[in-house]
């Protein structure tokens, strides 16, 4: 997979994405993950890339042209491009485990980081496929949610992580939370271990923490009850 990110912020990517599994992935050739800086297409001296909006109001607006620039500079025309073009908004479609999966069968994602009060609504007409964020809450900027999205994304590539079948048994699979996990020691300040866990019988196991995630979404996340047959 190749993910490319239009931002005007390259910086803010690199801690995340030189860390774990997202560094290790790129190392193993697994994605390729390319930063972009959308004031490099800018064209006048001030590398100008917002101006006040048509009509009043508050705030500015990210202009067209140097996203544009970037989008052509990248993938042609859109018509020509097989990449999933995805803006990073408070508008978008809230973004689920569901479409991390769905996302990660994709073979290319350009992910455009909206700013300010949003962008000029010809980007919208000419590249996006979808809007996505990441909760009905406002941050400074596209950066975040977008460092969201490819971690959730990559992190289930073929390959990436360590163990296969970890991916099968976190939180939002099947739209259940995950169970309570234990390690050593079996006792730790008068807690122990439940019993059921080293009993070495998997199938008791099993149905012990298909009970334990079931409870937990019932009482910390009721609202995925609805679409999940428990």
């Amino acid at each position: 997979m190749r993910i490319d990110v239009l931002t005007l912020f390259p910086g803010a990517f690199k801690p995340v994405l030189g860390e774990s599994i997202l560094k290790r992935a790129q190392a193993a050739k697994k994605v390729r993950i390319e930063v972009h800086n959308i004031r490099d297409a800018a064209t006048d001296r001030h590398k100008s890339c917002d101006d006040r909006p048509f009509g009043g109001g508050p705030g500015m607006v990210m202009k067209p042209e140097p996203i544009d620039r970037t989008a052509r500079k990248l993938l042609g025309s859109k018509k020509s491009s097989k990449a999933r073009f995805i803006l990073l908004t408070p508008s978008g479609k809230k973004f689920t485990q569901k479409d991390a999966e769905r996302l990660s069968k994709e073979r290319r994602l350009v992910l455009l980081s909206g700013r300010y009060e949003g962008i000029d609504e010809r980007i919208r007409e000419l590249w996006v496929d979808e809007e996505i964020s990441i909760g009905d809450y406002v941050l400074s900027g596209g950066e975040i949610p977008a460092m969201v999205v490819i971690d959730a994304v990559v992190r289930l590539l073929p390959g990436v992580l360590g163990n296969a079948e970890s991916k099968n048994f976190e939180s939002f699979t099947e739209n259940l939370l995950e169970y309570p996990h234990y390690t050593r020691p079996e006792v730790f300040r008068g807690l122990a271990v439940p019993p059921v866990l080293l009993s070495g019988n998997h199938k008791a196991i099993e149905d012990w923490r298909l009970q334990q995630s079931r409870e937990k979404t019932l009482k910390r996340r009721p609202d995925l009850i609805k679409t999940t047959a428990l």
